[in-house]
């Protein structure tokens, strides 16, 4: 009985210093990236020069005219829509129809060769330019200015026009 009390007493021994601890554990990663949304809008020339005209009087970006046809890019990194707003200058206000003090600025996205025709006019609110422009893709647009019907300032207005973008 003692041999036997010993061999039990020497397997539990061996059983204690052998048996190892089992944790069951495994890891896998996820890769994931994150892009910064950038919404981004350029205009080339981004610069008309109409001139000196008479009161009453209309001039254009058309090849025929000024040939200033203007471009607005998406530099952003999504799809974009494109806005398009007029301003009130310091002395003139932008209206629907030309009258004293009050000029319109119109715009036009095709067929754009005999304005007015096509032509939209501009307003102080957005309006839509484009939809659904590509990342690197372009909207190319004329513009066409008709002067008050009688004004008391002849000094240069800065009559400008916004292009927003806006992710699509």
């Amino acid at each position: 009985m003692k041999t036997t009390a010993l061999l039990v007493s020497l397997s539990l021994v061996c059983l204690c210093l052998f048996s190892a601890k089992v944790d069951a554990a495994d890891s896998a990663t996820v890769n994931a990236t994150v892009t910064a949304q950038n919404i981004s809008v350029t205009v080339s020339s981004g610069t008309i020069a109409y001139g000196i005209l008479p009161v009453n009087t209309s001039k254009s970006t058309i090849a025929a005219d000024l040939n200033a046809l203007q471009t607005a890019t998406n530099t952003g990194n999504v799809a974009e829509d494109l806005n398009i707003k007029g301003a009130n200058s310091t002395a003139w206000t932008l209206a629907a129809t030309p009258g004293a003090e009050q000029y319109t600025h119109k715009f036009c996205t095709t067929t754009c060769t005999t304005p007015p025709t096509n032509f939209t006019a501009l307003t102080t609110n957005y309006q839509t330019l484009g939809t659904d422009i590509a990342t690197s893709g372009t909207k190319t647009f004329d513009l066409q200015i008709t002067t008050p019907t009688s004004t008391a300032v002849f000094t240069p207005q800065n009559v400008d026009v916004i292009v927003q973008a806006v992710a699509h």
